[in-house]
């Protein structure tokens, strides 16, 4: 038998192979060619930015935890026109190697979504798809996730999407996933990442403080990837669009939880901290995961989880 075809369509984006970047663990590509050819790679997906540049959340913002990370980085970033001068030239030439850019909207309300997305689609046309990060805090309503509710993601949805013609993605927020994916379905949303880091806290009992510059911070890492099988799992059942697993994915055979569970696609985000080739290794094991399960496409393996 002849090697497994690994090429999936997620969202409408034909990628050669499931495994994409999380937003916020891989910088903008570029930072990584050092270590691997990061052009082996199904997709990437930058680090969110926004309209205008956000200095983010003072140090410290990021800590070890057992079986993790927890950051409070706050989504720095240069703002849209800086990505697209700095990093623009390198993306489209990865696009070029087949390697789809999906490029991540940051906002704190709705108006700032629909701007730094209207930027995106005008200065960065080598992008295969916009990730929406709907676990921003929304500034006007005391900091809760603008996606924390059916009714703000929904908000978010009917704004952006008729601001581009590309596959519209929305990075998720742990909460209600199931019911909130349904709403962001119903507006047009074309695919779905899930799921972004769950809140923690990490006090040091000698300092009597955080261990970070906030109370509380983002978790990540091995510790919550059953958490995050069993959210993508959820919302696999809950819409038919294609869903992007994330969450503690260190080997091959963590993405290919994700994928039994029904991800078309499985992205890489701690484990590139630990390990900077981390991304490729692991879509090496997933070929080799894939061949042993005898079958000639990855897509044949597409929620095929039994119970």
């Amino acid at each position: 038998m002849g090697k497994v075809s690994m090429a999936v369509d997620f969202a409408g984006i034909k990628l050669k192979n499931p495994i994409n970047t999380a937003a916020g663990t891989f910088g903008q590509g570029w930072q990584f060619t050092n270590f691997m050819d990061v052009s082996e790679l199904g997709a990437i997906t930058t680090k969110g930015c926004a309209a205008e540049p956000w200095p983010g959340n003072p140090k410290p913002r990021m800590t070890e935890v057992p079986g993790g990370m927890m950051n409070s980085v706050g989504l720095q970033n240069p703002g849209v026109r800086a990505f697209a001068e700095e990093s623009g030239p390198y993306l489209a030439d990865l696009t070029g190697k087949g390697t789809a850019v999906i490029c991540q909207v940051a906002g704190h309300s709705v108006e700032e979504y629909v701007a730094a997305l209207e930027l995106f689609d005008e200065l960065c046309p080598w992008a295969a798809a916009f990730e929406i990060n709907v676990s921003c805090p929304n500034i006007s309503a005391g900091g809760a996730a603008m996606g924390s509710t059916p009714e703000g993601a929904a908000e978010v949805m009917r704004a952006c999407r008729p601001v581009t013609k590309k596959p519209l993605l929305v990075k998720m927020a742990p909460v209600r996933l199931p019911e909130i994916a349904r709403a962001l379905e119903a507006e047009g949303a074309d695919g779905l990442t899930v799921i972004n880091s769950i809140p923690g806290m990490a006090i040091d009992v000698h300092t009597r403080r955080s261990k970070i510059s906030r109370p509380t911070g983002g978790l990540s890492g091995p510790l919550l990837h059953p958490i995050a099988v069993r959210m993508v799992w959820e919302v696999c059942q809950a819409v038919d669009i294609p869903v992007c697993g994330v969450g503690g994915v260190m080997t091959g055979e963590d993405a290919a939880e994700f994928i039994l569970a029904g991800a078309t696609s499985v992205a890489v985000g701690m484990a590139s901290f630990v390990d900077p080739a981390a991304s490729v290794r692991i879509l090496h094991e997933l070929e080799e995961w894939a061949e042993s399960q005898g079958v000639s496409s990855i897509n044949e393996l597409i929620g095929a989880f039994e119970c």
